[in-house]
């Protein structure tokens, strides 16, 4: 029993990056579609590259 608690919570914290790429990759995306609207593509799409950024960089 204590070896699948273990096993589980090594899991858990492996996936943790995971997790966040697959929050971020739709921001991402987002992002990149919008940026081709002329004039507030490229502004929109550099604030929600900051804001994937940032949900990286938080240690779920």
């Amino acid at each position: 029993m204590k070896r699948l608690i273990a096993l589980s919570l090594s899991i858990l914290l492996l996936s943790s990056c995971v997790f966040t790429k697959v929050v971020t990759v739709p921001i991402r995306v987002t992002g990149a579609v919008i940026s081709v609207i002329p004039i507030v593509g490229d502004g929109v799409n550099g604030v929600l590259g900051v804001s994937a950024d940032v949900i990286d960089a938080i240690s779920i």
